[in-house]
């Protein structure tokens, strides 16, 4: 293929100053994992689970009594 030429040529001043913008674009940043249960929320599950299990050697103490 032949090279098209362009009809405008590229001017430099030869004095002042050359100035060019900067116009910002996206970037993409890599994801943030994110935990699925919070610490907190985990300290509150294994409470619960150790009231239950409380609940349930107590239950079979009356019952054994």
């Amino acid at each position: 293929m032949p090279e098209v030429k362009s009809i405008f040529r590229e001017v430099l001043p030869k004095q002042g100053q050359l100035s060019m913008e900067d116009v910002p674009t996206m970037i993409l940043c890599k994801p943030k994992l994110l935990p699925l249960k919070s610490v907190t929320l985990e300290k509150l599950e294994k409470m619960q689970m150790e009231a239950q299990e409380a609940v349930k050697q107590q239950e079979l103490a009356m019952k054994e009594q």
